[in-house]
């Protein structure tokens, strides 16, 4: 029913009760009332238990608003938990103030429905309580929590009883500023209408809490609604903390990644220097119309601030809007999962490095540390982990002297409270399920289960995949069944899509959330039983991929090479082998130590072609001619050692090696040595767009083709910003000696002209971006680098704090096109007239030419040429 208004017309929320309770002045006499006069604490500002105290006033309220044209009213619940009203000594009231309350506003919305025959709704509203799950209320203790997810969701179960006894329409959770307190709410109200109740519509509305764009907790505004949106909410939307205006960019973004309907009810503006709002209703209107104009909003209202007469004039401004039409879709064919920042694997995106070592059972150093109690320590292999490379962290505390899910749960909330880790999903790894949700009840973010399997029946399947779809987890499923574990291709295939059925079908998992680990088992043992194990593995990944739609494929790497164990050269070679095959046929993601994957080109050849016969069973003699050349080369296989051989080479030849390899050692004696050689390189512009580029391009060519991954990507951007930085000294001389040559005396600005580049929103790619970067650096312009997933506001505020002449965006991802649009239809909006230069793998001419420029009155050029940069920001015709 109301799907149906909301596909018609922008519908109205109520505005403040807070608001309008202050406006009655009410003293603690009035808030005890009779029933209460004798309470031992303090009850003035307890405005939930005027709902029996003082019912009146709150029936008289609801109905202002209503009569102002409220579509719907929130209940007077917002602190009416348990949790909440312990301040006051009251949680034993929790179920009967929801109740009451519920029952008011119902009075109130079915009275002024028979009054003026237009239906309205009731709002259950369920608030934030005054505690997180994510953040320590202690400096000293960052894993202290003072609630656990356990009490939430018990609190809230007992909040929405009330609420849905007393006669609630909808559903809101609202005001989050933690996630996870979210995650707690709709955990309980998933539970009550499975188990219970009939199902109601839900509304989640988070708070914003300043322009950075993130909740209180860190996370982004699209890492919110994913690490909801398994609820499967009517509506997702933003309310408190900003006005109208201040809202605007972050309800824009909020519905760019959802197909739900989006509700937004701010502030009347910014709090004044004493606490209050001055934002007229005039004012608020013409805000809120100017969203509804631009199609952002399903539901408008106002909270803290905002009174009956503020919403007439709302109601009034939207009530020839059109409302939003929500997308039919947005992340089709996607896994969305989230830590901190929003994290999307489709069909572009590269090899997943899930990093290993956060495992008691993988990492001696790592298990050494928490097995010390020293869980502050083993944050730096966490860390770690992040720097070289890994997009998603795998923890795991599988050990028989630990206390698993205390330990689960203490690491979580030390990794809650470091933002460079905490950015990241997390992948909660255990054989023991209960201590897989000691770690989901501690993660605000959408995390991935490891693992889940047939073994003990579909029962025990099941029941374990509903209790991780109300989580709001993304799970790992392995190859294992009744039988036992699948070794041979067709039992790999035939297991899998048991559980893909069973999940899609039997209880509506959705199909981008399952991953399928179809074992990489150990081969190399010398039975002839295994030889087929890399073989069966890579088969049943495409079988996979081609007939189970939507379903990603994983698997532990350092399973393969586990009978050379101690040979470090061998396994990584046969790491790097295997993946470079199993990627092909389809495999999406691993867990691997993220600091040591190879390069397929750099193993040796002789034992690349051992590696081959190995994986691929091409030589039944394979094991032992690996294990020769393991006794023959490099102590044993012992990892090898990098020999200087190639330091004969030319001084370009190093320099390009250097790059590519990742080597830190020599590259300043080899960028000064080229430096010195002025005859073949007059400027040291003329080393960094000539062995130094070539060497970058390498390592994209390598990148592009599979055969290199992250970590090594960022090892050689290391190494470049290194030789770089050698180079700028002598560079900044040079530009030195030409002013005074010139004789200028301008101090203000040596640089030709600042450009803000940046990888657009969604995108994580950024390698084609930072070539781009260092060039024009080093073509004395000022560039302001931006980084990766850059929402549209950052930009276009970095641009105008930093008086840019250009603004330059990269994106590999197709999504990243629309992104595109957009940022050029909000610089036409904002009147930004500076050009805006596009470049990255699926740009193309064509497309900036008919769908961008097209959305902005200024030049707009499409770049795909690293090296054809220089030419065009220095161009007239773009007037820099």
């Amino acid at each position: 029913e109301i799907e149906s208004i909301l596909r018609e017309r922008i519908m109205v929320l109520d505005g403040g009760m807070g608001t309008m309770i202050q406006q009655y002045s009410l003293g603690e006499e009035e808030f005890r009332g009779q029933e209460f006069k004798d309470h031992l604490k303090p009850l003035k500002g307890n405005n939930d238990l005027l709902s029996i105290t003082q019912p009146d006033i709150i029936y008289k309220i609801h109905k202002e608003y209503l009569l102002s044209g409220a579509d719907i009213i929130e209940t007077n619940t917002f602190s009416s938990t348990k949790i909440a009203q312990a301040d006051y000594s009251l949680e034993h009231l929790a179920y009967r103030l929801n109740k009451t309350s519920a029952q008011i506003a119902r009075k109130a919305a079915d009275d002024v429905t028979a009054e003026t025959g237009s239906k309205r709704y009731v709002a259950g509203a369920m608030g934030p309580t005054n505690k997180t799950l994510s953040v320590s209320p202690s400096v000293e203790n960052p894993d202290y929590r003072n609630v656990t997810f356990d009490e939430l969701v018990d609190a809230y179960t007992e909040q929405a009883k009330g609420l849905l006894d007393g006669g609630a329409d909808i559903m809101l959770v609202e005001t989050i500023f933690d996630t996870a307190n979210a995650k707690a709410a709709l955990f309980a109200l998933q539970k009550l209408f499975e188990e219970k109740y009939e199902p109601r519509p839900l509304f989640v509305s988070g708070t914003i809490v300043d322009k950075s764009g993130r909740l209180l907790s860190g996370q982004t505004g699209e890492a919110f609604v994913i690490s909801i949106s398994h609820s499967q909410p009517l509506c997702i939307g933003l309310n408190c903390a900003l006005g109208a205006v201040e809202m605007r960019p972050f309800i824009e973004a909020i519905g760019k990644c959802t197909t739900t309907y989006i509700v937004c009810y701010p502030n009347a503006g910014l709090p004044n220097t004493f606490g209050g709002y001055d934002e007229t209703p005039q004012v608020t209107g013409k805000h809120i119309k100017d969203l509804a104009l631009d199609g952002l909003v399903n539901i408008v209202g106002g909270c803290c601030g905002t009174t009956p007469a503020h919403i007439r004039k709302i109601a009034e401004e939207v009530k020839a809007c059109k409302p939003r039409i929500p997308p039919a879709s947005v992340s089709e064919g996607y896994m969305l999962l989230s830590g901190l920042e929003p994290f999307r694997i489709g069909k572009y995106t590269n090899f997943v490095n899930i990093g290993e070592r956060c495992n008691v059972a993988g990492s001696r150093r790592f298990a050494k540390l928490i097995m010390a109690g020293k869980y502050e320590e083993a944050l730096s292999v966490a860390k770690a982990q992040v720097e070289m490379g890994a997009q998603i962290l795998d923890i795991n505390m599988d050990d028989g002297m630990l206390d698993g899910p205390s330990a689960m749960a203490r690491f979580c909330n030390y990794i809650a409270s470091e933002p460079d880790i905490a950015k990241v999903p997390l992948c909660i790894d255990s054989s023991n399920f209960s201590v897989i949700e000691a770690g989901l009840k501690c993660s605000q973010g959408k995390c991935i289960v490891n693992s889940i399997s047939l073994k003990e029946g579909e029962e025990d399947f099941l029941r374990k995949a509903r209790n991780i779809r109300r989580y709001g987890a993304a799970v790992v499923i392995m190859a294992f069944d009744e039988v036992g574990q699948a070794t041979e291709t067709k039992d790999k295939i035939s297991i899998c899509t048991r559980a893909y059925d069973l999940l899609v079908n039997k209880i509506g998992f959705n199909p981008c959330d399952i991953i399928f680990d179809p074992n990489i088992l150990t081969i190399g043992t010398g039975m002839e039983e295994h030889n087929l194990y890399a073989v069966n593995y890579i088969n049943a990944t495409k079988t996979i991929k081609e007939n189970l739609p939507g379903a990603r494929i994983s698997g532990g790497l350092s399973n393969l090479s586990f009978s050379f164990r101690g040979m470090d050269a061998i396994r990584e070679a046969m790491h790097g082998v295997f993946l470079f095959h199993a990627i092909k046929h389809g495999m999406d993601m691993g867990i691997v130590n993220a600091g040591n994957l190879p390069v397929y080109d750099d193993i040796q050849k002789e034992l690349l072609q051992l590696c081959e016969d190995l994986i691929w069973n091409k030589d039944p003699d394979a094991t032992e001619k690996l294990l020769h050349y393991a006794q023959t080369h490099a102590q044993g296989g012992k990892k090898v050692v990098q020999t200087d051989g190639w330091r004969n080479e030319s001084v370009e030849e190093r320099l390009e090696y250097a790059l590519v390899k990742g080597i830190e050692k020599y590259v300043i004696e080899d960028t000064e040595e080229a430096r010195q050689n002025k005859e073949r390189y007059p400027r040291p512009l003329n080393i960094i767009e000539g062995p130094l580029m070539n060497g970058m391009k390498i390592v994209g060519d390598l990148f592009g083709a599979g055969k290199m991954f992250l970590p090594q990507v960022i090892k050689s951007a290391r190494v470049m910003k290194k030789a770089v930085g050698h180079l700028i000294p002598f560079m900044e001389e040079e530009r030195e000696k030409l002013r005074a040559l010139s004789g200028s005396t301008e101090e203000d600005d040596p640089y030709q002209g600042t450009i803000v580049l940046a990888t657009v929103k969604g995108d994580v790619h950024d390698i084609g971006k930072n070539i781009v970067g260092v060039v024009l650096g080093c073509n004395n312009f000022r560039v302001i680098d931006l980084g990766v997933m850059t929402p549209c506001d950052r930009i276009l505020k970095a641009a105008l704090e930093n008086k840019a002449d250009i603004i330059g965006l990269s994106g590999l991802i197709t999504p990243s096109l629309d992104e595109m649009i957009f940022v050029a239809k909000e610089m036409e909006r904002l009147e930004i007239r500076i050009p805006l230069l596009i470049g990255g793998a699926t740009t193309s001419k064509t497309h900036t030419a008919v769908k961008i420029a097209p959305r902005y009155s200024a030049p707009v050029i499409h770049v795909l040429d690293a090296s054809k940069s220089v030419v065009v920001v220095s161009c007239d015709k773009i007037s820099i």
